[in-house]
Formats: structure tokens, sequence, C-alpha cells
């Protein structure tokens, strides 16, 4: 058996290094906010769809919206910036 097939693999994993997001979606406001609301890191820690205060949020495109909201977030997919907008709101990346 060859010298590098009996020593053990190691190698290097960017499991560490990657950002980690709480995951909010559309479906999840338009259920939750009422039309002119403020959506931000505090507001989703009471309404308890953020759970972790110290990850950042990101906003995803899953569901629709019809109301006009002001979202505050970290990171938005395009899906969900373009609902938001489309619907009146504003897409504030933070």
């Amino acid at each position: 058996m060859p010298l590098f097939r009996r020593l053990p693999k190691r190698g290097f994993s960017n499991v560490n290094f990657t950002t980690r997001y709480s995951v909010v979606n559309l479906h999840d406001l338009q259920e939750r906010f009422s039309d002119g609301d403020l959506v931000n890191l505090q507001v989703l820690i009471e309404a308890r769809l953020v759970r972790n205060e110290r990850l950042p949020v990101k906003v995803l495109g899953d569901g629709t919206l019809t109301k006009k909201l002001t979202v505050e977030a970290a990171k938005f997919s395009r899906r969900a910036a373009d609902a938001i907008t489309a619907a009146g709101g504003q897409v504030r990346v933070i």
C-alpha cells in the first residue's frame, strides 16, 4: 500500500467562515405587519420571526406582498426587493 493512501486525509473547509443569516420570507411579512409599518431587526425579534439577534437578517421572496412596508435588513434576494418596491414599499440595506 503506498504511503499517500495510508496517511489520513485532512483538508481545509470553509464551513467556519460562511456567513449565516436569519431568514424571513415575504409571506411572513404579509401576515404579521400592517400597511405602512417599518420592519427592522428589533420588530422582527418582537414578532418572533427572528430568534438570534446576532445574525444578520436576509429577506427572501417566497410568497407575495401587497402591503406598503419599509424593510431594513442586511441582505435581500432580487425577487424580494422587486416585490417590496412593486408594492410601494422601500428596501433599506443596513
